[in-house]
């Protein structure tokens, strides 16, 4: 028989058990955020640490990097989906129209007369055509963009090399179309070239109210002792003039300029090779200084005063950026010259 005392020492006990194994499974359910967070810090520690986003003391967890194979002329390279740290040999102007600012560059293409404000903080990478490995090396590229097929072995050695040799891309279309695909920027290739289009529209809708549809153009280039003669794809202004103007070269030189792109003529092909607009690239002479040659002189388009001389250095580039600004300027000057 249990005494009084016996059954308040064992109720005594109860009460304690349910107390301790209560504070067990408050601590336990304490201990679950802890065990969480510890568990995902491994996870993090796996995939890479985390990074902090520029401007910001926030961390944030980066996506693993991620590649694409692509077909190019030296057959399938793996590049990454999202370079950050591009060296554009070439192509400069598409890179920049979709807002992807390279690392580096080469000089010559630094100094684009269309755009080299936007390349303040873009380095130098070399000397146009003849890229340095060392230098390019410096600036830890992750992709190499470049025209020139004879450079991919040095090239790419040191990060994924993409060639795009000059002429595979004919066109402003085909070109911000190939780059927004390739940094899945589509939407802002389409965007800019909607915008393109108006733009190139008004501009040739401006010629063609004032310039006969049948005046012939030529894109000339005077060269110390030489004349070179341009096609729709080699700068100097054949694409703003026959592209986007949609003009003719004079008749029985049109495919042939069109097929090779480029020809050294003598001044006494002159006659055969001169529209009834030339646009002039050269350095050294003014439209008063043809106007005074007894050669040049002689030509329809000179005496009437349709010569159109610039430089080289606006005249040479042939981005869809450069070929834009070119296309109005030579609308201008169309233009005034019919009034």
């Amino acid at each position: 028989m249990r005494t009084k005392q016996q059954g308040s020492r064992r109720f005594l006990a109860f009460i304690l058990s349910v107390v301790f194994l209560t504070g067990l499974v408050l601590s336990g359910c304490g201990n679950t955020p802890s065990s969480n967070s510890d568990a995902g810090g491994t996870k993090q520690a796996e995939s890479g640490t985390s990074s902090t986003v520029s401007g910001s003391d926030t961390a944030v967890e980066p996506k693993e990097a991620k590649i694409k194979t692509i077909s190019t002329v030296n057959g399938d390279i793996e590049v990454p989906v999202h370079p950050q740290r591009i060296v554009a040999e070439e192509y400069l102007g598409s890179l920049i129209a979709l807002q992807v600012i390279p690392v580096g560059a080469p000089g010559l293409t630094l100094n684009n007369y269309y755009f080299k404000e936007a390349l303040a903080g873009v380095a130098d990478s070399g000397v146009y055509g003849k890229p340095s490995a060392e230098g390019i090396m410096s600036l830890n590229p992750d992709l190499i963009i470049t025209g020139n097929k004879d450079v991919y072995e040095m090239l790419s050695k040191i990060a994924p090399t993409l060639v795009i040799p000059y002429g595979q891309l004919k066109n402003v279309h085909e070109e911000l179309t190939y780059f927004g695909a390739l940094f899945g920027k589509e939407k802002e290739a389409k965007a800019w070239l909607a915008d393109y289009d108006r733009r190139i529209m008004a501009a040739k809708a401006k010629v063609d109210a004032v310039i006969p549809a049948d005046a012939s153009f030529s894109i000339m280039e005077d060269a110390g002792k030489r004349i070179l003669v341009y096609g729709d794809n080699f700068g100097r202004g054949g694409q703003p003039t026959y592209q986007a103007l949609g003009r003719k070269p004079p008749a029985g030189i049109g495919d042939e300029i069109m097929e090779k792109q480029w020809a050294e003529i003598s001044a006494e092909l002159l006659e055969k090779y001169a529209g009834d607009y030339i646009i002039m690239t050269s350095n050294e002479r003014t439209v008063a200084d043809f106007q005074a040659d007894t050669i040049w002189s002689s030509l329809p388009a000179v005496k009437n005063g349709h010569i159109y001389v610039w430089p080289e250095e606006r005249s040479w580039y042939y981005d869809p950026l450069a070929v834009l600004a070119q296309t109005e300027e030579l609308a201008e000057w169309l233009t005034k010259s019919a009034k």
